[in-house]
């Protein structure tokens, strides 16, 4: 039997303006939630989790994560970083992603906020740190209409 993976669903790619979002989910969170409403932010900025090492035999590769929309405050920290997701469960969210994640949260200092994209708003989970809302149950996530809250806010109380 194969195990579970976000890997093996892929979405039909959508390419608006000067990006290629990986899914429809993904463009509509972009259109509903970022665009004209948040003033600085990234689609698909690539950020380095741990550069190649050179060994005497061999390399061990780098490793980086590219999350879905980043967006910033008005002195260019990061606010968020969000990866859209079909849902929260190891069918979307498999462990490697999940690794990523917490490399991220590690390197970074701010958790990736996985989303669940709905018609009028979005559920949210922070992952990546020891505060994680449980997965298992949808309504441990943060339910949220726009960007205008603390990412703290996504993680367990």
């Amino acid at each position: 039997m194969v195990s579970p993976t976000a890997l093996n669903k892929h979405g039909n790619k959508v390419y608006y303006k000067d990006w290629v979002f990986d899914s429809e989910k993904e463009y509509k969170f972009f259109k509903r939630f970022i665009e004209g409403k948040v003033e600085s932010f990234k689609v698909h900025p690539k950020f380095m989790l741990k550069p190649l090492v050179k060994q005497d035999e061999f390399n061990s590769p780098a490793i980086s994560y590219k999350p879905d929309v980043v967006t910033y405050d008005n002195q260019g920290n990061i606010e968020h970083v969000y990866d859209v997701k079909n849902g929260f469960t190891v069918y979307s969210i498999d462990p490697v992603v999940k690794l990523r994640f917490t490399l991220f949260a590690s390197q970074y200092g701010i958790p990736v906020e996985a989303v669940v994209v709905r018609t009028h708003d979005f559920k949210v989970i922070g992952f990546g740190t020891t505060k994680t809302r449980k997965t298992s149950n949808p309504c441990e996530a943060l339910i949220v209409r726009n960007t205008n809250y603390d990412w703290r806010e996504s993680l367990k109380e």
